[in-house]
């Protein structure tokens, strides 16, 4: 079994450090869409990722349209806290690809509004909080998915 899981133009390092370890003790595979808010060499993505990065099984992107290129006819699904459909309720299967934004905007328009049937949330229950950090979203919804498919 293994998810994908797709960062478009994340900002934080630290984030996708974390997200990176995720993905190796998950057993998933990273996706990585340019542009990024940090340099690959930074030392905070290292530090995240500790010494974990080198086994960690990454795809990068130069654009949006590279990666659905190159994963024409995949399953994808889009996680953002405009969808109405929980992410509880998402099909989950083996190759499936949980398709993440940036951390200070969420996915853009083009894609929320293309595949509206594909759109999950994680729900937030207070009117003070308008996100969850990325690594943590990240983190809720392949652990749902490992737990549904065990």
């Amino acid at each position: 079994m293994a998810y994908n899981i797709v960062l478009v133009e994340p900002e934080i390092p630290m984030n996708t450090g974390n997200i990176g370890r995720l993905s190796l003790a998950s057993g998933s595979n990273l996706h990585l869409v340019k542009p990024f808010g940090f340099e690959l060499s930074d030392s905070r993505l290292k530090r995240a990722g500790l010494d974990y990065w080198k086994h960690i099984s990454v795809h990068m992107y130069d654009s949006i349209d590279e990666f659905y290129a190159v994963n024409k006819g995949k399953n994808m699904v889009y996680l953002s806290s405009h969808a109405e459909k929980d992410y509880c309720s998402i099909p989950y299967e083996d190759d499936l690809f949980f398709v993440f934004g940036k951390e200070s905007t969420g996915l853009p328009k083009t894609i929320t509004e293309k595949y509206p049937d594909q759109l999950y949330k994680i729900p937030i229950y207070s009117d003070k909080v308008r996100s969850l950090n990325l690594a943590n979203a990240v983190s809720i919804v392949v652990y749902e998915g490992i737990r549904n498919i065990k």
